[in-house]
């Protein structure tokens, strides 16, 4: 079982919910029209159900996988597909939840994300790939979707809802002096698919001091690096996607920002129900 999320959790699996619903509703007749099928990926599926709170407040949150599988109305989806590598939340996904859907489609891969959004792209590029329409979760708990990986779905029928890690990933390997370590600036340099020379120049600010010994370089960070983290990360999506929605804000206890939730589409109703539905959300935040 997960252990891991605040009460942003729940919200942000009900604005994926919320969104299904209607993304089915619109699809139920397209689909039929078109002969469509409609596929729902999700790249970090767990184990199902996550703890929330220690063991005197524990509550167990029922993930989103359950929730997707239970949808019926107007339509579900023809077929599911569960990524999750931690093999343990793999077997309790598979045992706990997606047996008792024996009449859908279901598959579940215990691998890398990464991997699965490319194989992903090159299906729905193929001829049989071009029927299927796709709702995708990406919802890591850190850096490790690559961009590269996301660049594959350019241009492709995917409606892609993505928690990016502004507060707790991006802003955290940035060191207020600019002296990031090698292998950080390797994995902001994979996560943003930016050359290290944009990135600091991005989130720095390099001025020359005079001192006694001659001018000097002093680098500085710029202030509100996550806010900044949040807008480059929406600009790099719409390379992308056509359409990006605002995204849903998630912060602690201590109201500090965590993660930034976007959904990118190539459609633009899509893109609409999306921000309306995250404009409540922020509002009730």
């Amino acid at each position: 079982m997960n252990n891991f999320g605040g009460d942003w959790t729940e919200s942000k699996i009900e604005i994926l919910v919320e969104y299904a619903q209607a993304y089915l509703s619109i699809m139920n007749i397209n689909a039929n029209r078109y002969n469509w099928k409609l596929l729902y990926f999700d790249g970090f599926a767990g184990s199902g159900f996550i703890k929330k709170g220690n063991d005197k407040s524990q509550k167990i949150i029922i993930g989103a996988a359950k929730r997707i599988l239970d949808i019926e109305q107007p339509r579900s989806f023809d077929l599911y597909y569960f990524v999750e590598k931690q093999t343990k939340n793999a077997k309790e996904l598979l045992e706990k939840v997606i047996k008792n859907y024996e009449h859908k489609t279901i598959k579940i891969a215990t691998t890398d994300c990464n991997v699965k959004l490319k194989s992903m792209a090159t299906f729905l590029k193929s001829p049989k790939g071009k029927k299927h329409r796709v709702l995708a979760y990406i919802d890591p708990c850190g850096m490790q979707v690559n961009w590269e990986s996301l660049m594959t779905l350019k241009e492709l029928n995917v409606d892609v809802w993505l928690l990016v890690p502004t507060g707790i990933g991006i802003n955290r390997l940035l060191k207020r002096n600019g002296e990031i370590y090698d292998t950080w600036l390797e994995r902001l340099e994979i996560f943003l698919g930016m050359p290290k020379e944009e990135i600091i120049d991005y989130f720095y600010n390099k001025k020359i001091v005079p001192t006694l010994f001659g001018d000097e370089i002093v680098t500085s960070k710029e202030q509100g690096a996550i806010e900044r983290s949040a807008e480059l990360y929406k600009k790099r999506l719409q390379q992308i996607f056509k359409f990006v929605t605002n995204p849903y804000i998630l912060k602690n206890k201590s109201n500090s920002t965590m993660f930034h939730f976007y959904m990118g589409s190539n459609n633009k109703t899509a893109h609409k129900i999306g921000n309306e539905i995250i404009k409540k959300y922020n509002i009730a935040n």
